[in-house]
């Protein structure tokens, strides 16, 4: 893998898979809405294409001639009933298609592994946008991996648990998030999967 595209690139754990990713060598294209979102750091080292996950033109843009795509989409912690982010995954998936680009991660939460008991009422609305991008991700045909992770904390990188269709976990290091987004689309292990991580806790 030589050349990835993000989407969400620009927010917390976005900005750690765009680093990530450059630490790697990789040559990275990313999706932004607005200059403002864009880190100083990223402009001359990152092929920047303006435009919106919900335009299927945009994402055919970013897209077109990349090895793998990162998707880390966000509400900007606004937890109101959405579909914004199910119709930019479903344009991902279409422009992945018409562009021959066959793998790609995309992040989710680990609430979807959770009874919906366990979900605070106040993210059940997001909860339900992320099974729809879950079910379209599954659906897609495409070589996904769909990532899972609990709360993202701002806490320099450690160890961390990987678990498969099951919580691993009760907090995550966004750069170690960052990290398994950009590294896992080339660990054949985790193609297909649906993956939680967080970190590794010491046992007492």
């Amino acid at each position: 893998m030589k050349q990835i595209a993000v989407i969400g690139g620009t927010g917390m754990t976005g900005q750690c898979v765009v680093d990530h990713a450059l630490q790697k060598a990789l040559s990275v294209r990313l999706l932004y809405r607005t200059e403002k979102t864009v880190p100083e750091r990223f402009k001359g080292k990152v092929e920047l294409v303006q435009g919106n996950v919900c335009n299927l033109d945009d994402c055919k843009r970013v897209i077109k001639g990349v090895d793998g795509v990162c998707v880390i989409l966000g509400t900007r912690n606004k937890l109101d009933a959405t579909t914004e982010l199910s119709e930019g995954t479903a344009n991902i998936i279409a422009a992945m298609k018409a562009n021959n680009v066959r793998r790609f991660s995309i992040v989710m939460s680990t609430f979807l592994l959770r009874p919906i008991s366990e979900v605070p009422a106040v993210f059940h609305k997001l909860n339900e946008e992320h099974q729809r991008m879950l079910d379209l991700t599954k659906a897609s045909e495409l070589e996904y991996v769909a990532v899972m992770p609990p709360h993202i904390a701002d806490e320099p990188s450690s160890e961390y648990n990987i678990t498969f269709e099951e919580p691993a976990g009760r907090m995550i290091s966004k750069y170690d998030l960052g990290k398994f987004i950009v590294d896992s689309l080339e660990q054949e292990e985790y193609i297909g999967k649906v993956c939680a991580i967080a970190k590794k806790m010491n046992k007492a």
